[in-house]
């Protein structure tokens, strides 16, 4: 894990019972996932191309309550590229304790200018690629 999002969780991500809402997680989840996309891969050019990148699935198992006060590490890992789509596998750890508090695997397609998912072939999978970090 050599990429981590640090958040310490505030009592606005709270839920009536003091422990973190299961909405921000997926809050928490694409905090990193835009920290780890903006450190390897020019996010600006890919708009100026009309290049959008669009979740289409998100599975999420909650396996333990974050309270208020807490520090949560989020990491975000390349699972595997498609033709047409790209699965991340994503952890929020107690900071801590390092006990995995939730972990989600996101599909996402890219779009281009009419919305469709296009190809990951060529420069654009070696962009992508380079969300794996170092082997």
């Amino acid at each position: 894990m050599e990429n981590l999002t640090e958040i310490k969780v505030r009592g606005y991500h709270a839920d009536f019972y003091g422990h973190v809402n299961n909405a921000r997680y997926l809050e928490f989840f694409e905090e990193d996932r835009w920290a780890q996309m903006e450190s390897k891969i020019d996010l600006r050019k890919w708009s100026e191309k009309g290049l959008v990148f669009l979740v289409v699935n998100i599975n999420v198992n909650y396996r333990r309550a974050v309270p208020v006060g807490e520090t949560i590490l989020v990491t975000t890992q390349l699972e595997k590229i498609g033709n047409r789509s790209v699965v991340l596998k994503q952890e929020i750890l107690v900071k801590e304790s390092r006990a995995v508090a939730a972990d989600a695997v996101i599909t996402f397609v890219i779009t281009d200018r009419s919305g469709r998912a296009v190809t990951m072939d060529g420069e654009m999978r070696q962009e992508i690629e380079k969300l794996q970090g170092p082997q």
